[in-house]
């Protein structure tokens, strides 16, 4: 973070950080710097990212890219982080930090309920690599802190709230207890957002966003980052972007920069309207029961208020028979669009069956098996709730569900 940027509200760094005038034009609006290369002056440079001698100096856009870099600087003053990385989208982010930290011989411990690409990167790809993976629930820290323990861990990674289920992980007692096992601790925060949560101000080492949702917030343009300590992330950065090469491009990174002015808005917008839609659907005679961190009926509601500044905009329902009700929403919703990803300013709707997340991601064992199905039954919809009115929302999923 910028020290100017210390002491400012979330609305005005979600706006100014990362931004100045143009120093040509002055233009006040950031530019798509689209240049793939740029001009050198110093001509004693190599060839290579690893010999550059200005480190602030563009060169090449896989290296770095005025845009992606205001992109990168506004996030980390959200974030309250030292640095970020931006990925080409939120897997290429995960990817890099598994592979930038972990090597044959280490155990990484992880949240056993994950973004499924992230669940099966880690038991497909990092396995074949020699990587012990050991899946928790890591809701519950004695059982975390039991992994950890057992023999050398490199990385605890936790997801909070969890996709689908909003499970919500203690970001503090997690880290405690990976840093008195000298492991580190990295949290997917796609969920909550800087405006919820900020994982680094309550002990975690990373920080992990998909900015493919909130942060960009408008469901057309894929991203990711990677957020933390400065030195840490310019080994990231040279190890997994530059070389791997799955970078941001600057065009997708000034859409995302433009859609994070707004973000702390929309979140409380996201939230509002959530709320109501829990309310709503849990009185709903055709809904068997509500997940919203913001209800006193989550499980975890008195961590949530602790930890969520702000309870976003995600929320999941179960009903009887869901396959049936599941074709009948994607036939007959008029405003919520029945489709995959969520965070974007339209709602979106889907339903995630146990069995199928079972067999192609999760893969858990009978004990974790278990405990999912008490919280997903035979399946959840997973309900993104928009910028709508939240009237038209609950009157849309009203004839739908009748």
């Amino acid at each position: 973070m910028h020290r100017e940027d210390k002491g400012r509200g979330l609305r005005t760094r979600s706006i100014h950080a990362g931004e100045r005038p143009d120093p040509v034009t002055k233009a006040s609006a950031p530019n798509i710097v689209m240049s793939t290369t740029f001009a050198v002056e110093d001509a004693s440079g190599g060839f290579s990212a690893l010999e550059m001698a200005d480190k602030d100096a563009f060169v090449y856009t896989r290296w770095a890219n005025p845009t992606v870099r205001q992109l990168e600087e506004k996030l980390a003053s959200l974030e309250n982080a030292e640095a970020c990385v931006a990925f080409g989208s939120g897997m290429a982010a995960a990817a890099a930090l598994f592979f930038r930290l972990l090597s044959a011989g280490d155990r990484l411990v992880i949240s056993d309920v994950a973004y499924a690409g992230v669940a099966e990167l880690v038991r497909d790809t990092l396995t074949r690599l020699r990587i012990e993976v050991v899946p928790v629930d890591s809701s519950d820290l004695d059982e975390l802190r039991g992994a950890v323990r057992a023999r050398r861990t490199r990385l605890v990674y936790v997801e909070t709230p969890a996709n689908p289920i909003l499970r919500l992980t203690d970001i503090a007692g997690a880290a405690r207890i990976a840093h008195e096992a000298g492991a580190e601790l990295a949290v997917d925060s796609t969920f909550a957002t800087p405006v919820a949560t900020r994982p680094i101000d309550l002990g975690a080492d990373y920080v992990v966003h998909s900015l493919t949702k909130y942060i960009g917030g408008h469901g057309d343009a894929v991203g990711g980052a990677v957020l933390g300590r400065a030195e840490p992330l310019a080994d990231l950065r040279q190890d997994t972007a530059i070389h791997l090469g799955g970078v941001l491009s600057p065009f997708n990174a000034w859409l995302i920069m433009r859609g994070m002015a707004t973000l702390p808005l929309r979140m409380a917008a996201h939230a509002d309207g959530a709320m109501r839609v829990a309310r709503f659907l849990q009185d709903h005679p055709k809904v068997m029961s509500v997940c919203y961190p913001g209800l006193p009926s989550h499980p975890q509601y008195d961590l949530a208020r602790r930890q969520m500044a702000n309870f976003a905009g995600m929320l999941t329902f179960r009903t009887a028979e869901p396959l049936r009700v599941a074709q009948q929403l994607a036939d007959r919703l008029r405003i919520i669009h029945y489709a995959v990803s969520l965070g974007h300013h339209r709602s979106l709707i889907y339903y995630l069956a146990t069995d199928e997340l079972q067999k192609s991601s999760f893969r858990l064992d009978a004990e974790h098996l278990a405990r999912y199905r008490k919280a997903a039954g035979e399946g959840i919809f997973r309900l993104s709730v928009g910028l709508e009115d939240p009237e038209d929302l609950c009157a849309d999923l009203d004839q739908a569900l009748a």
